[in-house]
């Protein structure tokens, strides 16, 4: 499943008073079902921690982004995917998204996910380097080396969310079936 664009979620949010950019929704959305948090279309009054949230329509890009994450997290092919600025914005606009995403992401992660969440080793060590990239900030320049760094960051991050939701998600629902 593709993800809507982020003009669209932008609009959706705003359309429901929502005070997050389309990288923070998607990135607390991911945190909190990579922790193990409720797929349910109610999302963003339990990503956001605000029970006065709306939930969004079932034709909404909000409901869109939140089926095409859960399948693409689902996806044994890999096929996860951020939402962050298109390639239209520039090196920082788009650093910073892939921030906030992932400051976002924490967010959910520890809502859903509690203080002491299954993580193996290498999942600690991911949340730790995710924790790190959350409290940075863009150095301006847009020089080619920079631009393949953000594509490796990006990856990284990626792969990161797939690890954590495979020890929140996937480890104990396996373990499950196995009993």
């Amino acid at each position: 499943m593709t993800l809507p664009t982020p003009e669209d979620v932008d609009q959706a949010a705003r359309g429901l008073g929502l005070g997050a950019t389309p990288f923070e929704l998607h990135g607390g959305l991911c945190g909190w079902l990579a922790g193990g948090g409720e797929n349910v279309t109610d999302w963003p009054a339990r990503v956001l921690a605000d029970r006065a949230a709306a939930t969004p329509a079932a034709d909404s890009p909000l409901e869109q982004l939140r089926s095409a994450t859960s399948a693409q997290l689902e996806d044994r092919g890999f096929g996860f995917d951020l939402l962050l600025p298109q390639g239209g914005a520039g090196l920082d606009e788009r650093a910073q998204g892939l921030f906030d995403w992932c400051r976002a992401f924490l967010g959910g992660f520890g809502l859903a996910a509690g203080a002491s969440p299954p993580l193996s080793e290498d999942g600690q060590e991911a949340l730790a380097d995710l924790a790190r990239l959350a409290q940075a900030s863009p150095e301006l320049s847009e020089g080619e080396e920079d631009e393949d760094a953000l594509a490796e960051i990006e990856e990284f991050v990626r792969v990161a969310v797939l690890l954590l939701h495979g020890d929140c998600v996937l480890g104990p629902r396996h373990r499950k079936s196995l009993n």
